[in-house]
């Protein structure tokens, strides 16, 4: 709810401003009074920000309810092209796709967690622009995993204790002692797999993509489990994906 900053760090206007955006996103369509009641706030203040964010493009309405508007989607594709692994690795994603005839993901990490910055699906099996700016948690997603296991320990203990080791499926790991072992094989491999850790009958391999030494994200393939076989992921897709691994490591650095 508004005002309640993590930690008591937070600049109270701030808390509820993004009180308000999150509101908004969940419902996908809301009026004020019941916004404001989500919230916790008297109508006359959320619509003084509602009012705010519509005149800068944050907020539209339509029919009488707030979505939010398209200025947001700007910042993220701003946000996006900053990233120095998505231009890297933008032109290995449609060949991998086209190639292994699987879905390709681009995947980035910040405060914990990963993101799905791109995607491809040549199969049209999955709604890629679903998920392409979702976050996932990092101990249940190849992706995930693979940074996981090369960043330092500390951040590693930070991650776990504010974001947990919850269960998608009976696969996930969900003790700190079993992912410690399980990122030291990844170290140890050079890759990470997803068994139907994070999506039952789901399986998946990811490669980590790094420069200069630190790992900027990670290109993961994915697909069922009739076709995407713990066999195959260890083989013809593994070979697929540190092949364009290396050749965005090299874009990277130069």
């Amino acid at each position: 709810m508004a005002g309640n900053s993590a930690g008591g760090r937070g600049v109270k206007s701030d808390e509820t401003l993004f009180a308000i955006i999150e509101a908004v996103r969940e419902a996908d369509g809301i009026g004020v009074t019941e916004l404001a009641a989500n919230v916790n706030l008297a109508k006359s203040s959320v619509h003084k920000h509602l009012s705010t964010m519509r005149d800068h493009g944050f907020v539209v309405k339509r029919n009488g309810e707030y979505h939010l508007g398209l200025e947001f989607f700007s910042y993220g594709q701003y946000t996006r092209t900053t990233q120095d692994v998505y231009s890297a690795a933008l032109p290995a994603l449609e060949e991998i796709a086209s190639e292994t005839g699987e879905s390709t993901w681009l995947m980035t990490h910040e405060n914990g967690q990963v993101m799905y910055l791109d995607g491809r699906d040549p199969n049209d099996e999955i709604n890629v622009n679903a998920l392409v700016g979702s976050w996932e948690e990092m101990h249940a997603n190849s992706g995930g995993k693979v940074i996981l296991a090369h960043l330092r320990e500390s951040e590693v203990n930070e991650i776990v204790e504010r974001h947990g080791l919850s269960a998608k499926t009976d696969e996930t790991i969900t003790d700190r002692a079993t992912l410690e072992e399980e990122l030291e094989r990844v170290r140890e491999r050079g890759y990470a797999l997803n068994l139907g850790e994070g999506l039952r009958e789901m399986n998946a391999v990811a490669v980590p993509l790094i420069s200069q030494e630190s790992v900027e994200g990670a290109l993961s393939v994915a697909g069922p489990t009739y076709r995407v076989k713990r066999e195959r992921c260890e083989g013809e897709l593994l070979d697929r994906l540190r092949a364009a691994a290396d050749d965005i490591g090299l874009s990277l650095a130069y």
